[in-house]
């Protein structure tokens, strides 16, 4: 399993970061995310704790499911089934107010499935990859969120 954790200062109020990355169709305005689909909203909130989504990256296809939603400070979601198969501990998105905006640690414990090798691949080609994604989906957070 690699840990994989990207970092990021959104140029925005705390609220406003939160509210963006925790409803994934607005993943969809990072070229890298062709598709999402809420297939069961939360408990508390649409994209909240309890919530299934499905997003479909260039890389993949992923049903996830919210497992906590502590707004505006953070949520975690777990992969249930994936393509290419993984294997998925949690991931966690986390926000804190900073001097210049929010601070975004968005972080994800997983490895690729495959018979033989899945440490050696996961640490050289999927956690590079994730990294790119995470960072591109930020990318366009900070883009739409700019004061």
């Amino acid at each position: 399993m690699e840990t994989i954790t990207v970092e990021r200062v959104i140029d925005a109020p705390i609220d406003r970061v939160f509210e963006w990355l925790s409803v994934a169709s607005n993943y969809t305005r990072a070229p890298i995310v062709l598709r999402e689909r809420l297939v069961r909203p939360g408990t508390d909130a649409p994209y909240g704790e309890g919530a299934v989504r499905v997003l479909t990256w260039v890389i993949g296809r992923f049903r996830e499911r919210i497992t906590a939603y502590r707004p505006p400070h953070e949520f975690e979601y777990l992969v249930e089934r994936s393509f290419p198969p993984s294997r998925h501990e949690g991931g966690k998105l986390t926000f804190t107010e900073v001097d210049g905006g929010t601070s975004v640690v968005w972080t994800t414990v997983a490895e690729v499935r495959l018979p033989f090798g899945a440490g050696v691949v996961t640490r050289i080609v999927v956690k590079p990859v994730i990294s790119y994604v995470f960072r591109r989906v930020l990318t366009a957070a900070d883009r739409d969120l700019r004061t």
